[in-house]
């Protein structure tokens, strides 16, 4: 897909400053932060399901019972754990919501807030765009 030479023009212009720069980079701290976070309170559901199934064990002698019971707890953190993941996704769906907000307000091109597919991943091709910008060494004309 082909980025009109508008949307660049106005993404030029609009990376003349080094404000934008910043608040990509920004965004994207936080967002690293958010998923560290997200990812360890999965590994904290994980850590609590291991622990249920070894006090299980622990509390039961009769194997068939122990089959029994494995079973249900199973089960029952399968299910916890796809709950758990969809309030992750849902997080990193409004986190990406609050990206797009920033970047409109700031008066980024090609930002604004969507959920279609197609759209965030042209965003993200363009924060790709402005932080290998942000990392390049531009000379500075003097006039």
């Amino acid at each position: 897909m082909r980025v009109p030479i508008e949307l660049l023009s106005g993404l030029a212009n609009c990376l003349l400053n080094d404000t934008i720069f910043e608040i990509v980079k920004g965004l994207m701290e936080i967002q690293h932060v958010t998923e560290k976070h997200l990812f360890q309170q999965r590994l904290q559901v994980i850590n609590k399901h291991t622990l249920e199934i070894q006090k299980m064990i622990n509390n039961t002698t009769d194997p068939q019972q122990q089959d029994l019971q494995k079973a249900l707890l199973l089960s029952r953190h399968k299910e916890e754990m796809k709950q758990t993941d969809m309030k992750l996704i849902m997080q990193l769906d409004q986190k990406v919501s609050d990206q797009q907000v920033t970047l409109e307000k700031a008066g980024v091109p090609g930002f604004f807030v969507t959920n279609k597919p197609i759209e965030i991943k042209v965003q993200m091709y363009l924060l790709d765009f402005i932080l290998r910008l942000s990392k390049m060494d531009v000379p500075h004309s003097v006039c």
